[in-house]
């Protein structure tokens, strides 16, 4: 059953239009993951869908007595409420009554938040995250909605919520970029791109290899519609024939395949490593020992740091990952042990919280923010500048002048993460660099680290990114001793399965494929046709046969046809938009009648020409 329907919205923000007539549906008991680069509108589409915004065109359609709860990226609690109360208060009914409060202290002790007598107005930004998300799946709705749902969760808070939002029985929307998240939970993928809205009824591996046929699809298009082109042109440049009636719509037909736009790609962005040279001696710790009111964070730690090293830090929210790199950096001495840095080391530090007015000057453009680390910089490639860094990071010429307090918190976090980069590090140290990363900047980042001449370090719980990005982990135990693994997060959690005795023995490998092929049919006739009537004798009289007369008096009638039902079949393309599989179905016919008119065009082109050249010998 249809449970929701976004019809044909529009919204803008001034001149930026966010959506531009997009649509999709969602059925009862589907779970969406919503995806795009960072300002795109995902939020925004969110919102919409929850009331909180409204589209400037277009309507959101609900099926009646639908429950719905958003969880925002920022939540608001009032700061004198327990955190018991915050989330129970608006939660209890007469059926839950009894149990409310056991099953929320339950889902916070799974979520890190132990004190339930605590007050809201003491718990950081990521705490009060993860109590509205106690709070809206307490609620128990027929509809979910969760901006970046996964952000400040552990690895272990990040599974537990997995397995809560599989076995969900209502349906759920949510912005993430985790992807074996997405992955796991994900039953639909709605892409947001350039003002559309594009709906796959598949997790994301199976988005992957839609979009890609989609992608086939939109350039075999192209390329027919650069094929009709030039039979059109051909048209143009020989004039109509003056007994002729369909010669306008004709025209019109040229002239709008003519100002149709090719399909529109994500360009290339690759990086050539921008890291400075790297001495002998890089980073070595030795028996390092950090403790905060009695706590043993980190205990007699040693690991001198090699070159290329990519190290990935692991552990539950507190164990002390952050406080780590802190020390590394210089932030926080260690009690005890001794930290050298070589004399060479440039570390870049990419922090996990960005803060609008502290780090960032919210009326600075973009442009002078990369500027001030420098107008340009040495590559593996040569020189870029910082116009061409930032174009590589998705920001485009007019967006590059703005002011960064328009920006996106996403938007800020790719900025942030490109001047970083802009200062040539030989270390990276990335502090949760996956939070509000949206995957398209991901996958440029993991591209980048593959080339970068230097050390990474980084903490994260995206699952995907370490197994994608380093080759060695350091899991933080409770008592502040750390654990080596060699590989990425897979190969210890496989480690870990297994020195537990919840695996005996296992290997798995994940392939996807697809072949798309495209067929391209060319009519030679009137060409080799034409030849073949130039080379015969000239006495030899020029006619068309009784069939050619006649195919050349219905010919432009045949065409008008074909144009009319391709332009039918063009118009339900947009209606189906958000229905994929119904979008292929179309798409797989307006192939097929492109074929025929572009053979039928031909065939015209051919019959054209025999025509001028039979009236041409009349007056020999």
């Amino acid at each position: 059953m249809n449970i929701l329907t976004v019809d044909n919205i529009t919204k803008a923000y001034g001149v930026r239009k966010i959506f531009d007539n997009a649509s999709f549906y969602l059925q009862e008991g589907e779970k969406a993951g919503i995806i795009g680069i960072n300002g795109t509108g995902k939020t925004t589409l969110l919102k919409i869908i929850a009331g909180i915004e409204s589209p400037d065109s277009g309507s959101v359609i609900m099926a009646n007595n639908l429950t719905v709860r958003y969880l925002p990226q920022t939540p608001v609690f009032n700061d004198s409420d327990t955190v018991l109360q915050a989330v129970t208060r608006d939660n209890k009914t007469e059926e839950n009554q009894w149990t409310i409060e056991s099953d929320a202290k339950s889902m916070m002790t799974k979520l890190g938040i132990e004190d339930f007598d605590e007050l809201c107005g003491h718990l950081s930004g990521g705490q009060k995250k993860r109590l509205a998300l106690v709070s809206v799946l307490l609620a128990k709705p027929d509809m979910l909605l969760l901006d970046e749902p996964t952000n400040h969760l552990d690895n272990e808070m990040s599974t537990w919520l997995e397995e809560q939002l599989k076995g969900y029985r209502g349906s759920i929307i949510m912005i993430t970029h985790d992807r074996y998240f997405l992955d796991s939970v994900a039953t639909r993928i709605i892409e947001v791109d350039k003002g559309s809205i594009y709906s796959y009824e598949e997790n994301y591996s199976g988005y992957l290899n839609l979009k890609t046929l989609r992608e086939d699809i939109l350039d075999a298009q192209e390329r027919k519609r650069q094929s009709i082109l030039r039979v059109e042109l051909e048209w143009v440049k020989r004039g109509a024939r003056a007994r002729s009636t369909k010669q306008k719509a004709r025209l019109e037909r040229y002239e709008e395949l003519k100002n149709t736009s090719a399909p529109v790609k994500d360009e290339s962005v690759e990086l050539g490593s921008m890291a400075s040279r790297l001495g002998r001696t890089t980073i070595e710790l030795q028996g390092i020992s950090k403790s905060f009111d009695g706590r043993t964070i980190i205990k007699d730690f040693s690991y001198n740091f090699l070159k290329n090293d990519r190290i990935g830090i692991i552990g539950p929210n507190g164990a002390g990952k952050s406080t780590l790199l802190k020390m590394i950096m210089g932030e926080y001495t260690p009690d005890a042990g001794n930290i050298e840095i070589g004399s060479t080391v440039k570390i870049g530090y990419f922090a996990q919280e960005v803060k609008l007015g502290k780090d960032m000057d919210p009326n600075q453009r973009v442009i002078d923010y990369i500027r001030d680390v420098a107008e340009y910089v040495e590559t593996e490639d040569g020189k870029i500048t910082a116009t061409r860094l930032l174009e590589r990071f998705l920001f485009k010429g007019e967006d590059q002048y703005g002011l960064i307090g328009k920006l996106s918190g996403g938007e800020r976090r790719r900025l942030y993460l490109c001047k970083v980069l802009m200062s040539a590090p030989n270390v990276l140290i990335l502090d949760e660099p996956t939070n509000d990363l949206d995957i398209t900047t991901l996958t440029v980042l993991e591209d980048y680290l593959d080339h970068f001449n230097g050390i990474v370090i980084t903490v994260s719980h995206d699952r995907y990114f370490l197994d994608r990005v380093v080759r060695r982990i350091f899991a933080i135990n409770a008592d502040g001793t750390l654990r080596q693994s060699e590989g990425g997060y897979t190969d210890y959690e496989i480690r870990v399965a297994f020195e537990k005795g919840e695996l005996a023995d296992g290997s798995g490998a994940k392939s996807s494929g697809g072949s798309s092929k495209t067929q391209d049919n060319s009519v030679n006739q009137a060409s080799n046709s034409s030849n073949t009537w130039k080379q015969k004798p000239r006495e030899r009289k020029l006619k068309f046969s009784y069939n050619e007369q006649r195919e050349y008096e219905t010919i432009e009638d045949d065409i008008a046809k074909l144009e009319e039902k391709l332009a039918s079949v063009e118009s339900d393309i947009t209606k189906f938009a958000r229905d994929f599989t119904k979008l292929n179905e179309l798409t797989k016919e307006k192939e097929k009648l492109e074929a025929e008119l572009l053979e039928k065009m031909e065939r015209w082109e051919y019959l054209e020409k025999l025509a001028v050249a039979i009236e041409a010998q009349k007056s020999i």
